[in-house]
């Protein structure tokens, strides 16, 4: 029972909240509180009234009996959900045998003494209270009524911990947080910059950042030593479930250290992050591959690691058989890779197995083969094909026993690992073998330094053009740039890329080998990244850093289904905000202020218009 009695009015002679719906016990039987909140539901009964009283902390039942105050009764009975209030009142125990053990405040119900009707609320477009059943759309429309239940409050909650729980490790590992610039240089980082025009300079641009990058290195340059920082950044790209055209990352840099200096911040941070919001004990060192075996055995650069299913090699094995279609690919230079279902044979018709191979198609390969396990054999269009001693060498490079299935693609390496990839997904999710109970951490280390872009034929960066390439590789840079492989790390969690990083450069005669291997002259090297450039005259240290994806990490350790559900106020895939209607339009005024003349296309009439 509370100390003091008296219930909590101002000088003024308002009301004073005491308490909030999810704080009273047993033990606060007796006190006189005042409660306020949002009408969760309400139960009439003639001669007494409930209603359940919510705020962000919880649920209190409140009941309106006329021989506590019968005009607090007549009151309630215009109350509705949602509608705001204030209520006096004594806590109490409930009657026995009529206790809610779900709830915390379930032993205990307010007998109220006076209500006041703080506001009302129109009837909400969707229930607010359990489940909701109805489309993002409307979700989003009425973003902050969704953000009043409880399981979504709690999801933030978490989002908000976990940035608690970052901050303090980094803290204690020495870092300092600095904020940068939000309003910079537009420099081609791999995706699109939002662009902001300049009114006291008609006609220049800032960009909004991609990522901290240049800034974080010109840190280091200063000689902080170690920085950090949770941080929002800006790609103007297309959407999906994982991705935001605004999104917030956790993003650090490091001096005088090298990949394992950086990896090891991370793992540890993940381990106390994990420990300390859901309890749950993940174990160091996290597994690592290399880029290329990752593509060779998993047919992806972020695999998900919680069940098996690897793709094997069966090229040598192939090219001894009669199967011309497998001839001609490796002739042509290509491979012809597989994976094993394990008693996958009866778990699929033929009907799912041509769904299988449409999704070979739709990822750059020609089809599919398939075999069937039997205990006689094989059940394949491809048996007349292989002689049995073939048969008996694919059966063993894949461990395939009677009942499973074979899956065969046929293409260029890069293509048929892909294909396989996504294949061992799609199953993987159709005979429920991923266990969601599970966090399975992984790097993939070693990229390539370079990837060629066949539209613009020339070679670009793999991750970005301050990535330090591997030093065994250095001396391909002028004969083989393509074979170059780079001090780069991602990481990954349950399939998803939830981070990446390098070992940066940190030598001007590097950085611009570089960028001439890139096709950046020295006149637009020095447009784009001369502060960079001339900083690095000046005893740049060695320092690598990386950036985690802090939505996604928050989506994963909620449970949540899209980094949507864990921003407060989300995109749709079309960079569009329901709530607000932006992007909108501005009038003619603002637009002649910066100098800018906008060419009307249709849209832009019809949404005018609108």
């Amino acid at each position: 029972m509370k100390e003091n009695e008296d219930f909590k009015i101002d000088s003024l002679g308002n009301w004073k909240r005491t308490d909030t719906c999810g704080g009273l016990t047993i033990d606060d039987a007796g006190s006189n509180v005042i409660l306020m909140g949002w009408v969760n539901a309400r139960r009439d009964f003639g001669n007494l009234i409930f209603i359940d009283l919510r705020d962000r902390d919880g649920i209190t039942q409140v009941v309106f009996d006329p021989q506590e105050d019968r005009e607090s009764l007549e009151k309630a009975r215009v109350l509705r959900n949602e509608w705001v209030v204030a209520v006096k009142g004594i806590v109490s125990p409930r009657l026995k045998g009529q206790e809610n053990n779900n709830i915390p405040t379930g032993h205990i119900e307010l007998k109220a003494v006076e209500l006041k009707i703080l506001n009302r609320s129109e009837t909400p477009p969707f229930q607010l209270d359990g489940s909701v059943d109805v489309s993002e759309t409307l979700r989003l429309k009425y973003r902050y009524l969704e953000l009043r239940r409880p399981q979504i409050y709690n999801t933030f909650l978490k989002r908000h911990l976990i940035a608690s729980c970052i901050r303090d490790y980094l803290n204690k590992k020495g870092f300092i947080e600095v904020e940068t610039p939000v309003l910079t240089k537009s420099t081609p980082e791999g995706a699109r910059d939002y662009l902001v025009s300049s009114r006291v300079n008609k006609g220049f641009f800032y960009a909004l950042p991609q990522s901290p990058q240049l800034f974080k290195q010109l840190l280091m340059i200063a000689g902080f030593d170690r920085y950090y920082q949770i941080v929002r950044c800006f790609r103007d790209e297309d959407l999906r479930a994982d991705r935001q055209p605004e999104f917030t990352q956790v993003d650090l840099e490091m001096s005088f250290t090298d990949e394992e200096g950086v990896i090891k911040i991370f793992e540890d941070m993940m381990v106390e992050i994990f420990h300390d919001i859901l309890r749950f004990d993940i174990h160091i060192p996290f597994e690592r591959l290399e880029y290329r075996e990752a593509i060779d055995r998993f047919g992806t650069d972020r695999p998900d690691m919680r069940f098996g299913m690897e793709i094997k090699d069966i090229t040598d094995i192939a090219e001894r058989t009669d199967f011309k279609v497998f001839k001609g690919v490796i002739e042509e230079g290509g491979v012809v890779r597989a994976i094993r279902v394990k008693q996958g044979a009866p778990s699929f018709s033929r009907k799912a197995l041509d769904e299988l191979s449409e999704i070979c198609i739709k990822h750059g390969a020609k089809g599919m083969a398939w075999i069937k396990i039997k205990e006689k054999g094989w059940q394949s269009s491809l048996s007349k094909f292989f002689k049995d001693e073939d048969k008996k060498s694919v059966n063993e490079k894949l461990d395939a026993e009677p009942n499973d299935l074979i899956l065969i693609v046929a293409h260029k390496r890069k293509t048929a690992c892909e294909a396989l990839g996504y294949l061992r997904l799609d199953i993987a999710k159709r005979m429920k073998l991923i266990n969601d109970n599970v966090y399975a951490f992984l790097w993939i280390t070693r990229f390539p330094l370079f990837e060629y872009n066949e539209t613009e034929k020339r070679l670009e960066s793999v991750h970005h053009p301050f990535t330090s390439p591997l030093e065994e590789d250095i001396s391909l840079l002028d004969s083989h740039p393509e074979k170059v492989r780079s001090r780069s790390y991602d990481l990954v969690l349950n399939g998803s890329e939830i981070g990446g990083g390098s070992v940066r450069i940190h030598n001007i005669s590097t950085q611009q080998k570089i960028f001439n291997i890139l096709g950046i002259s020295p006149e637009e090297s020095d447009l784009k990244f001369g502060f960079l450039l001339e900083a690095l005259k000046y005893g740049a240290p060695p320092h690598g850093g990386m950036a985690i994806g802090f939505d996604r990490l928050v989506t994963i350790m909620t449970g949540a289904n899209s980094i949507r559900e864990v921003i407060a106020f989300p995109k749709t895939t079309s960079a569009s905000c329901l709530l607000t209607d932006a992007p909108s339009l501005v009038d003619e005024k603002q637009l002649k202020e910066l100098g800018l003349v906008i060419e009307t296309t249709t849209g832009l009439e019809q949404k005018r218009d609108n």
